[in-house]
């Protein structure tokens, strides 16, 4: 999305459901003279929780943003046993690029950047090889290469969280980074990696899932993008797509359009996290429109 003209804070939280919530929120940002421009809340019946994102401008309003944090922990989150998070639309999200060989990913989110679409700042591409530092070039984005073996993968990583922290990354984008990420890193950045994949998994795993899924004539082929956690491939979900598929379709095709709806896929998840749409709720997630 294009920058905005004024300034905005954004509330994201969940809380055991009960009466007067909606009310309790948006009277807090009334009261002090804010102009809400967005709001959006669900309730998970099941579970008995309610979700809420709210946006405001700041213009007018008359808690200082850097006491916006404490005045509503202290009003409302305590009474209503809130778990929250409040950003401000200056304070843009850094995010770091993390690419291998494939560079149909990688190209998708740098045109979005460079188009202005979204209000985001990526100070660096990391890889494991250097087959795509002429497109970092491109687009004048510093590139990092880290080669990974099994010996020496617990010394690059340290070298990568060491630069991910200098630069200050508040989130990562796997962009066909086909290296698993350790523990270390995740519990660094908490529902902060975003990661994709073919929806083959697991009929169809290993390095040739196209070609295996080619070969049991799948009628359908999709794409997956979710946070990282320690369990593969089994974090949060955020967007999926599919293709229809037939017995016309090659192995070229399915990789065609797997590949197609790979950065699509990605590419909309990537938007909904720098927007500050995605609340994370165990392993499920809650995407406001």
């Amino acid at each position: 999305m294009k920058d905005k003209q004024k300034d905005t804070a954004t509330l994201l939280l969940h809380c055991p459901d009960k009466q007067g919530i909606l009310a309790a929120v948006t009277e807090f940002i009334n009261i002090n003279k804010g102009n809400i421009i967005y709001l959006d809340q669900h309730v998970d019946t099941a579970q008995k929780v309610f979700f809420m994102r709210v946006e405001w401008e700041l213009e007018n309003f008359l808690i200082p943003k850097e006491k916006v944090h404490e005045y509503f922990e202290t009003l409302l989150a305590q009474k209503y046993q809130m778990d929250f998070q409040i950003y401000f639309h200056a304070q843009k999200p850094r995010m770091a690029l993390f690419v291998s060989k494939s560079a149909h990913c990688m190209y998708d989110l740098l045109a979005h950047y460079e188009a202005g679409d979204w209000n985001v700042e990526i100070p660096v591409i990391i890889s494991n090889h250097p087959d795509l530092e002429h497109v970092a070039k491109k687009f004048n984005i510093p590139y990092y290469c880290f080669p990974i073996t099994k010996e020496n993968r617990a010394e690059q990583e340290a070298k990568e969280m060491a630069l991910l922290k200098e630069l200050g990354i508040t989130f990562c984008v796997l962009a066909r980074y086909m290296q698993i990420i350790s523990p270390e890193m995740i519990k660094a950045y908490p529902n902060k990696i975003i990661n994709i994949h073919h929806s083959f998994l697991p009929a169809f795993i290993g390095a040739k899932p196209y070609h295996a899924a080619f070969e049991r004539g799948v009628k359908i082929i999709g794409a997956t993008s979710h946070y990282v956690t320690e369990e593969l491939d089994a974090g949060p979900i955020i967007k999926q797509d599919v293709a229809r598929i037939s017995h016309k379709d090659s192995i070229e095709n399915l990789i065609s359009k797997g590949q197609d709806l790979e950065k699509v896929v990605l590419s909309r998840a990537v938007e909904k996290h720098i927007e500050r749409k995605i609340l994370v709720y165990k392993n499920k997630t809650i995407v406001f429109g």
